[in-house]
């Protein structure tokens, strides 16, 4: 159960989130961010390896974690950004605004979101690294509608993304690019307001990977499972 203790306070790191992004402080709640990430990137490894699912079957851990994963992953990166002033005013950024929240809402509830081979299919609603990119480069409204748009349009074209604690295509290069990548975001943080260009740039070679690899996956069909062999016939 301590486990999913652990899952559900990303629920409360969430609402910390919404308080920093009211009270105009976006980058305590970008700290606030990495903290969910973490907890989102460990948690189900723990479950697994103290197979919580067998000790607590009654207690549905996954339904929990895509709670969690919605509020922190699109709901609180959209009020970061509505109340940052990154969308543009009246009524298009209200639309903007809802264009990841709904389709988010949409890829949550399919039923293959996270395929049997462990990849997410279509865009994995990774509008806090969005939010994240949006408001160290201070990003303008029109740039980043456009971003949203498009991530909004990727999540229904069937591309399969790595799941980087799961997928066992290139499992070591992904689990070490991502914990790189997570120092960058500290690092980032941590120059604010006035951080890095040169290191920006070095932590979207993680996104290009991130992406370039999900896209070759998807189209050698590497991605998917070897199927089962046959056994043999045994002579008579």
């Amino acid at each position: 159960m301590a486990v999913h203790v652990y899952t559900a306070s990303g629920t409360v790191l969430a609402f910390l989130m919404v308080i920093a992004a009211f009270e105009g402080d976006a980058i305590r709640a970008l700290w606030i961010s990495l903290a969910a990430l973490v907890i989102d990137g460990t948690d189900g490894m723990l479950a697994r390896r103290l197979r919580v699912k067998e000790t607590i079957p009654s207690f549905d851990g996954a339904r929990l974690d895509d709670i969690v994963d919605y509020i922190t992953y699109a709901f609180v990166p959209v009020v970061l950004l509505w109340t940052g002033g990154y969308l543009p005013e009246g009524t298009l950024g209200g639309v903007l605004a809802a264009l990841p929240l709904m389709a988010s809402a949409y890829q949550f509830c399919r039923v293959d979101a996270k395929t049997d081979d462990h990849f997410f299919l279509g865009f994995p609603s990774y509008w806090n690294v969005v939010a994240f990119y949006v408001i160290i480069a201070n990003l303008s409204p029109t740039t980043t509608s456009i971003i949203l748009t498009v991530c909004s349009i990727l999540v229904f074209v069937p591309i399969k993304y790595i799941y980087p604690s799961r997928t066992k295509a290139f499992r070591r290069t992904n689990l070490a690019a991502t914990a790189a990548w997570l120092v960058a975001y500290a690092v980032l943080l941590t120059q604010m307001p006035d951080p890095s260009m040169l290191l920006i740039w070095l932590s979207l070679l993680y996104i290009a990977y991130y992406l370039l690899s999900s896209v070759y996956l998807t189209l050698t069909g590497k991605s998917a499972r070897p199927t089962a062999q046959p056994e043999p016939v045994q002579p008579a």
